[in-house]
């Protein structure tokens, strides 16, 4: 793709860890070429999406700095638009920037989205109609956005994540799982349960499965049913090495339509935010996002 001229719209959310003091780093990469740049800045849950109905039309492409939450807002605001959305990090977790190959440095991410490629892929939605690009999930992933305190999280950063989701891993706090796969009922015990659109976690540092696209049409459950915490660190290692090979503790499922219950209910996340509480049904929605991404080769 050849490099974009603008007008852009950079939506950034100023409460988020890094964003306030990216901000004029940001709105200047993206201005490097002479294009225009204008900025709109959130005041709340929700205001993104806002912004993006009052004023997208007419930019050649929008541009989000924040969390994975302002993120998101953006690129469900405009599934199917058209309009191609580029994701600067500005959060904690970054999730999906990073799931993307995106730089986590302000005027790198600019530049490189810039003269990146555009790929429609596909998002997950919720029944709420709330989207996501990364994952859902119930179980360890959840416990880690729900109990890392907003201090760690500003001091560390990722690591604050990180270090949580390794400690819930070790507890091995298990659950009944009954999910429901395009009609296809599976029960297991399970730790954590995933229904993930990018098979690729952290840069593709940890991949969570075998044949994982972003743009085939499907979304695809991983169940990881650990029978122990030092199982649970094991099955970590095998995803590190990309080692799929069947293993009684893992199961996967691609499809369309999934509905999730727990036993107990459990507290579920998509793309690093709180959704609610099991039950919670989600489908695919293809090729509904058109996003900026680093160009390859």
């Amino acid at each position: 793709m050849e490099l974009l001229t603008g007008p852009f719209l950079l939506v950034a959310n100023p409460a988020a860890r890094r964003a306030r003091r990216r901000l004029a780093v940001a709105a200047q990469a993206l201005g490097a070429e002479g294009a225009r740049v204008d900025v709109a800045t959130t005041e709340r849950p929700g205001h993104a999406a806002e912004i993006i109905r009052a004023r997208a039309s007419g930019y050649e492409a929008v541009f989000t700095l924040g969390g994975d939450g302002t993120a998101m807002e953006v690129v469900g605001a405009l599934a199917h638009s058209g309009i191609p959305v580029g994701i600067l990090p500005g959060g904690t977790g970054n999730l999906v920037a990073r799931a993307l190959g995106i730089p986590i440095a302000t005027r790198r991410a600019a530049a490189t989205l810039l003269r990146g490629d555009v790929a429609d892929v596909d998002l997950g939605r919720l029944a709420s109609g709330r989207c996501f690009a990364f994952s859902f999930g119930v179980g360890v992933d959840a416990r880690m956005i729900h109990d890392t305190p907003p201090v760690w999280k500003k001091r560390l950063g990722i690591l604050a994540y990180a270090y949580v989701a390794f400690r819930a891993s070790l507890r091995n706090t298990r659950f009944r799982v009954r999910a429901t796969v395009d009609g296809e009922v599976l029960e297991r015990e399970a730790a954590a349960v995933m229904v993930a659109n990018f098979g690729a976690v952290l840069n593709d540092l940890i991949v969570l499965g075998p044949g994982i696209a972003r743009d085939d049409g499907k979304l695809d459950l991983c169940v990881f049913s650990p029978a122990s915490g030092w199982e649970a660190v094991s099955i970590a290692w095998r995803l590190l090495r990309k080692d799929f090979r069947p293993h009684r503790a893992i199961t996967y499922r691609p499809g369309k339509r999934f509905r999730i219950e727990c036993d107990p209910p459990q507290d579920a996340q998509a793309d690093g935010e709180l959704v609610g509480t099991t039950p919670l049904e989600l489908t695919v929605d293809p090729g509904a996002a058109r996003l900026l991404l680093p160009r390859v080769g």
